[in-house]
């Protein structure tokens, strides 16, 4: 959900010239241990539970108390959920000279994963905050970049990206063994032999990046459905991360910390709850190049995604109903799409009537929304599995510093549940005493289930003790100089790539119309939640409609 840290060949030659940098460095500092009093002392910080609207979404599970519907509404096309797909679809087909197009979203604003909050000091992000330079070979979203300003040209037929948006020095850093070291390899204090097979991973999977199948695509790609179609890499799918490893010989317990680090940030999961081919993809799949970046620079602001949503929602949104819910949706018998709406400010029900529908939602909603008899979908229902995350901004006076490399945008800490935080004010030209960053928790249990129910249950006190404790640990002190606290709950926080599930049959059926009318897009039906296959699948559902009239 917070999803970075790109490796690619620059930073591998980076890395390989640093590797043995740290070995002259004098005895090691001890780390500092949790300190529950400071962290318990935090009656003065304010704030509560924000994010998704929950309580709406839960009407799906019991709507024969919903009201009946009182109007009917006829549209062309009706886009179910404004989350990235969603707003992709609606802007190809704005492109593409489709009218009469229109949006309902259950939250109370459109994004999805996107999603921002803002507050007197800066704007932060809910969840996802950056984008990775992208291979100019995807052209849709280089042109998108373009038209939004993040790309101000061409110099040698590679992008220009405005140095705004590329994240600002100093970019990433890790607390290990009491000590900030640049990047997020593990450097520090670790043995040479373990440097040694770090080393040997990243060559690997230098090696994967470039490795192409019998079709002469690359094996890992982006977005995923342009991989290619090889089985000898296709099966990697079916093994777990951890097996993969455990194959190579990669046993060195800081790699494997680092690489089940990954796996929770960019998926939620841990290495056995990942595919070998998801893990490997996160290294391999990613090839920017631009005239004043490479694929290791990231794209960010400090709403996060929040920038690149409000750019594909456009100005013009008239045509998007937020805080409805779509709680049921069938053909009726005039071959016109029947959508049944409650409109939770209003509390009355709608039928909205559409030549054809893109369901941009996640397959858990599609099980209770779709009233039509297509038994093939089914099997996604079983197979999709979903993280849970808990994350939080927290507005903070000053950060106490330890020893080694300064306050970064992306800090994270050796060992802990959590995948660290970033600084949502890290872009902001102009400086500010006051910071606001934003932490991330992926509530990692083999039973997703009982994860979710987690983290639902606890209340806000819990979630800001167990934040605090965790903050107190990479900076003693740090929670007298806490004013504020808001914090978001995500139950379906993204997708997991689980073993079997990126080349199932069920993905490729659940990614097919139905009766050429209603129609698919999210990131479930990618099996990797990045801001890219979102998009991607937008245009891809939005195409099909094209494609049909």
């Amino acid at each position: 959900m917070s999803g970075r840290h790109i490796y690619t060949d620059m930073k591998r030659r980076e890395f390989l010239k640093r590797l043995f940098a740290f070995t002259a460095l004098p005895a090691i500092v001890s780390m500092p241990s949790a300190c529950n009093d400071r962290g318990s002392n935090n009656k003065h910080i304010k704030g509560g539970i924000a994010g998704a609207n929950h309580k709406t979404g839960h009407l799906l599970r019991n709507t024969q108390h919903l009201p009946a519907p009182s109007e009917t509404k006829d549209v062309n096309i009706l886009i179910i959920g404004g989350g990235i797909s969603g707003l992709s679809a609606r802007r190809w087909l704005g492109m593409h000279g489709v009218d009469d197009v229109l949006m309902i979203e259950m939250d109370s604003k459109t994004g999805g994963n996107s999603v921002y909050g803002e507050n007197s000091i800066t704007a932060y992000p809910w969840a996802a905050h950056y984008l990775p330079v992208p291979d100019v070979q995807n052209k849709e979203l280089i042109e998108f970049l373009q038209s939004c300003g993040v790309i101000t040209g061409y110099s040698n037929g590679l992008p220009v990206y405005n140095d705004y948006h590329l994240c600002h020095d100093p970019e990433e850093r890790l607390l290990i063994k009491g000590y900030w070291q640049e990047g997020l390899v593990p450097n520090f204090g670790v043995p040479d032999t373990e440097k040694a097979q770090i080393a040997d991973f990243f060559r690997h999977v230098e090696e994967m990046k470039l490795a192409k199948g019998k079709d002469n695509k690359y094996a890992f790609a982006i977005p995923v459905d342009a991989s290619s179609a090889d089985e000898t890499y296709r099966k990697l799918d079916a093994i777990t991360f951890e097996t993969y490893l455990h194959q190579q010989g990669y046993n060195a317990l800081h790699l494997l910390w680092y690489l089940e680090y990954c796996c929770k940030d960019d998926y939620g999961a841990n290495l056995r709850q990942t595919s070998a081919w998801a893990g490997l993809h996160y290294f391999a799949a990613r090839k920017g190049t631009a005239a004043n970046a490479t694929g290791a620079d990231v794209l960010t602001w400090p709403e996060g995604n929040g920038f690149l949503m409000k750019a594909l929602r456009g100005n013009d949104v008239g045509n998007i109903i937020t805080n409805t819910l779509a709680y049921k949706v069938s053909i009726e018998d005039n071959n016109r799409i029947a959508v049944y709406c409650y409109d939770a400010e209003k509390k009355q029900s709608t039928v909205v009537r559409a030549q054809k529908v893109i369901m941009c939602t996640p397959q858990y909603i599609n099980k209770h929304l779709l009233q039509v008899d297509n038994a093939e979908r089914d099997g996604i229902y079983d197979i999709a599995s979903y993280a849970p995350w808990v994350v939080a901004n927290v507005t903070v006076q000053h950060i106490p510093e330890g020893k080694g490399a300064v306050l970064s945008w992306d800090n994270v800490v050796y060992g802990r549940e959590s995948v660290g935080y970033v600084r949502a004010n890290h872009q902001l030209l102009k400086a500010s005493a006051q910071q606001v960053i934003t932490y991330y928790l992926p509530v990692v249990d083999t039973n997703t289930t009982a994860a979710r129910s987690k983290v639902h249950n606890k209340d806000y006190e819990y979630w800001k003790q167990y934040i605090m404790g965790d903050l107190e640990y990479a900076h003693p002190g740090i929670t007298a100089y806490v004013s504020n606290i808001d914090i978001c709950v995500w139950g379906h926080g993204m997708i997991m790539p689980s073993p079997g599930y990126i080349w199932s049959d069920e993905r490729r059926v659940a990614q097919q119309p139905i009766d050429d009318k209603i129609y698919f897009a999210h990131t479930d039906l990618s099996g990797i939640s990045i801001f890219e296959e979102g998009f991607y699948q937008g245009i891809r559902s939005a195409q099909q409609i094209i494609n049909s009239l």
